[in-house]
């Protein structure tokens, strides 16, 4: 039998890495239809070393995904699927994560700094005054984000200023940069010996140091954050041939498509025409609406981005982007943090055992608010509580801030876009919940689509490595992801914006509790600086007193 005749049973195989926030994964897809025929998992630790902190262990990371590639291959042999009929792989990565390592030894500098994590919230202000009071939008215009501490170059600036080892390095002409998909795609292709250290500019474009139109390091931005550019990779297109395999497993198989997951669950979707939408609720949320060859600049709180470029000659394709830190995390958050839950699923039967009147308002503003409010020390609060307000309440409140922060992007992105959408394309861990679905249905007013395929981000990855030139594998057809499950909204209008400004006024509070905070530690502050100084000098002035009017 020659291979020709071997690969007939499914046609070629794209292979499909996508790691996530939470997990590492490597799936196989069937080019010519876009099953899945197997895939394996491994969860990935986060650690916190103080509040607000949130890092990972690359290695460990690297580890996870060529498990993940081990154990799927293992898988295709137990199901007589030859593995070499895999023809390309696509990497899928949690994006602005931000990784610094040794080019010598291959060795990590530092924990990777994960994209939640708000170290870098101090540096903004300084900064921020330093340039002479400019404000947080100051660059946007260059990279189409706000100075915020979500993106990779504050994260950067932290590591190159704070550890000694990462100085060293440096120095030594020996310190590497990238986001997750530049730290796997180097260890793969060789690592030490000839890894390629590239990025493509859907993760670049996350950075706030690629110029978002030029699509290359901005020198004024390297220069704003103090940002060596020696450090940093090449930034390439989103499908085309980086490098090969060099591990034992897979050896020789071309890495040929690298994307943010975000961008990834929009090629999923196929979300191919401007004016497409697609939602993801994982560990955060991301809304991303494509814009086409232009480039939308938006003057309320919306990321700039690039949605993807199939290629180096091809146009690039833009896209708005609104993000929300904790959409999954806050299930988890219930669980692990309350004890709300004995596990994520049961939060749909519970928020689904309370009217829909619910009128407890949870601002989940644990890393500060994201889109479109930008406000890095907003604190997250529970409003409207009573007596007879329960678990449920406080969980459906969850689900509902989710609704309600995806309709605040919807809104602003109306504005900034122009745009009514007839449909909200949607996926990701979290649309197993169908109350979840049929709230933001719901409460934004328009239908959810749900795929069959629910792993949309890594067939993202899968397309844009099986469309690279020298590939050419994958037939992109708008069959291959069909809707299983359309929500209707069912709620009338009124009462949805009744729930609405509820909200707003939940945001309201949230943002005026954190003046509280600010204002009450100014104070604490002073008393602890002044009070003690202030009563010994009173008492000096009245002993001085007491002994002058002796004299009298």
């Amino acid at each position: 039998m020659n291979k020709n005749d071997s690969m007939s049973r499914y046609g070629p195989l794209i292979g499909a890495i996508d790691e996530g926030t939470s997990s590492a994964r490597f799936l196989v897809f069937a080019a010519e239809t876009a099953e899945i025929l197997t895939y394996h998992q491994i969860s990935i630790t986060s650690i916190y070393p103080k509040e607000g902190w949130v890092e990972q262990d690359p290695i460990q990371i690297l580890n996870a995904v060529k498990e993940c590639l081990r154990q799927t291959v293992f898988n295709l042999k137990q199901l007589t699927i030859d593995p070499t009929d895999i023809v390309a792989i696509g990497v899928a990565n949690q994006r602005e994560t931000t990784v610094v390592w040794n080019s010598v030894t291959g060795k990590p500098l530092y924990n990777a700094i994960v994209w939640m994590d708000m170290r870098t919230t101090s540096m903004i202000d300084d900064i921020l005054k330093e340039k002479r009071n400019r404000n947080k939008n100051y660059i946007k215009s260059l990279c189409g984000l706000p100075i915020s501490h979500y993106f990779s170059a504050l994260k950067l600036k932290w590591l190159l200023n704070n550890v000694p080892e990462v100085q060293e390095a440096l120095a030594n002409k020996q310190c590497m940069f990238g986001t997750i998909d530049t730290w796997l795609i180097w260890n793969l292709t060789g690592g030490v010996n000839g890894g390629v250290h590239t990025t493509d500019v859907t993760n670049a474009s996350r950075t706030m140091l690629m110029n978002i139109r030029t699509l290359q390091w901005d020198p004024k931005l390297l220069s704003f954050f103090e940002i060596p550019s020696s450090i940093l990779p090449q930034i390439r297109s989103s499908s085309e041939i980086y490098g090969y395999i060099q591990d034992n497993i897979l050896h020789g198989v071309p890495i040929s498509g690298c994307i943010g997951d975000q961008q990834s669950a929009l090629v999923g979707q196929l979300c191919f025409q401007k004016g497409q939408v697609k939602i993801t609720y994982g560990t955060g949320c991301f809304l991303l609406y494509n814009t086409g060859s232009t480039a939308i600049d938006s003057n309320q709180g919306l990321l700039t981005t690039v949605a993807y470029q199939f290629g180096p000659n091809e146009t690039p394709v833009y896209a708005l982007e609104g993000s929300i830190a904790f959409a999954g995390a806050l299930i988890k958050w219930l669980k692990n943090n309350l004890g709300l839950l004995s596990f994520a699923k049961e939060s749909e039967a519970m928020a689904g055992s309370i009217p829909t009147d619910n009128h407890v308002t949870f601002i989940p503003a644990f890393s500060g608010l994201y889109a479109p409010y930008w406000k890095k020390d907003t604190k997250g609060i529970i409003c409207g509580l009573t007596e007879r307000s329960t678990n449920a309440h406080i969980v459906k409140a969850a689900l509902q801030s989710i609704c309600f922060q995806i309709k605040d992007i919807l809104e602003v992105m109306k504005s900034d876009a122009g745009i009514t959408l007839s449909k909200l394309l949607v996926d990701g861990g979290m649309t197993n919940n169908n109350l979840l679905m049929q709230m933001q249905a719901d409460i934004a007013g328009i239908p959810k689509v749900r795929p069959l395929i629910s792993e949309t981000t890594a067939l993202g990855a899968a397309i844009v490595a099986g469309s690279a030139e020298g590939i050419r594998k994958w037939n992109i057809k708008s069959e291959s992801v069909i809707p299983t499950d359309i929500f209707f909204p069912t709620m009338n209008e009124d009462e949805s914006n009744v729930l609405y400004s509820q909200w707003k006024e939940g945001i309201k509070r949230s943002l005026e509790w954190s003046t509280i905070i600010d204002t009450h530690d100014n104070v604490k502050y002073m008393h602890k600086i002044t009070g003690p100084g202030v009563f010994i000098i009173s008492a000096m002035i009245l002993l001085v007193l007491a002994k002058y009017r002796s004299f009298m």
